[in-house]
């Protein structure tokens, strides 16, 4: 049995957030649009305050970071752009699955809080990690956004009468303007690793072709094709939606999967 004085102050924060976002699943769909979109925002505001409290806490011994909080930060990014998309889109529904997906990364970085970052880092580091994260984040509301799309193409092939949330073409581009945005950041992120690795992560500890670098160039690689394709070709529909999801899932693997085998499965601290 757990005793409440055993519980880390990650899990006092990450169980009621998990619950909310829990609530929000099971309530949302039988409000209206808009009470449904107002019930969102406290799970989220809750996971908002719980990464800060897990990433800058001074209980935490200064700022952490792994592929937990990564995975938790990157889904607060990806709800913020769609809480946002919810005020501008008031037919845009509260999905139970990003809401399970919300619970799910909240108690995970209870569980995992990360490591300290290294006492020789940078200070500019959190700066960098930042813009990864960010891109993290906007390819992730992307692939979101493709999802929806690609259900809604789905529908009208088979001529199936139902309602989508926003019109296609407006999910299209919006789509492509996240792809975008958080290309820029990815390009952004690797210069910076690349250029100034010694200055970010300490002497000797520049560019390593490691499995995290590898993987985000050839994520980096697969969004430039998917872009160009976009731009000279017109590319759409499943074409630009596999790239998108080649894209992601190599970026997912760069950062996260690197850290999830070292932290998990090989218990070492990077």
């Amino acid at each position: 049995m757990i005793l409440a004085s055993d519980m880390s102050p990650n899990l006092w924060l990450g169980i009621p957030t998990a619950f909310a976002y829990a609530l929000t699943a099971w309530m949302g769909p039988r409000l209206a649009s808009g009470s449904g979109h107002r019930l969102l925002v406290v799970p989220w505001l809750l996971h908002g305050l719980g990464l800060a409290f897990a990433l800058f806490g001074s209980q935490n011994g200064g700022m952490r970071f792994g592929f937990a909080p990564a995975l938790s930060t990157t889904v607060w990014l990806m709800l913020t752009f769609y809480v946002l998309e919810q005020h501008w889109f008031p037919r845009l529904k509260t999905r139970w699955t990003l809401m399970a997906l919300g619970a799910s990364v909240v108690l995970i970085a209870a569980v995992f809080p990360g490591a300290p970052m290294h006492s020789n880092a940078s200070a500019l580091l959190p700066l960098h990690w930042a813009l990864g994260i960010a891109s993290y984040g906007l390819f992730a509301a992307a692939l979101v956004h493709a999802t929806i799309l690609s259900q809604a193409e789905k529908n009208m092939r088979m001529a199936v009468d139902a309602s989508i949330d926003v019109p296609i073409l407006t999910l299209e581009r919006l789509t492509f303007r996240f792809v975008s945005a958080g290309f820029v950041l990815l390009t952004a992120t690797l210069l910076a690793g690349w250029l100034f690795g010694d200055s970010l992560y300490g002497a000797n500890t520049a560019w390593r072709w490691d499995h995290k670098t590898v993987f985000s160039v050839l994520s980096w690689l697969t969004f430039a094709v998917l872009l160009m394709g976009r731009q000279r070709f017109g590319w759409r529909g499943r074409t630009a939606i596999r790239f998108l999801y080649a894209g992601t899932g190599l970026l997912l693997l760069g950062y996260v999967g690197s850290r999830f085998v070292l932290e998990v499965i090989l218990g070492r601290t990077p």
